[in-house]
């Protein structure tokens, strides 16, 4: 399999999306912001943009680091009563 390339594109409604260079399909994932955002970013939203999909892959790539494949088990944890001292 041939390795995928991405780009940052803002669409043609002002939102910004991820999507692979090679396919026009939809992308794979899609930013929006209000206008009071738009105008508290001072022009810098394309910047925000980058950084949020890059902070979704880092914590992707992290929950695929700690799911522990080999546990059968569920965890248990006993379920105790809370009570409020007064």
């Amino acid at each position: 399999m041939s390795p995928s390339f991405f780009e940052i594109v803002q669409l043609s409604n002002g939102d910004y999306a991820l999507r692979r260079i090679d396919d026009d399909s939809a992308p794979l994932v899609k930013i929006s912001f209000s206008d009071e955002a738009r105008e508290m970013m001072e022009d810098r939203d394309m910047s925000v943009a980058k950084a949020m999909i890059a902070a979704g892959i880092e914590a992707v790539g992290n929950v695929a680091h700690d799911i522990d494949w080999e546990e059968d088990e569920p965890d248990t944890h006993e379920i105790r009563p809370s009570y409020t001292l007064h």
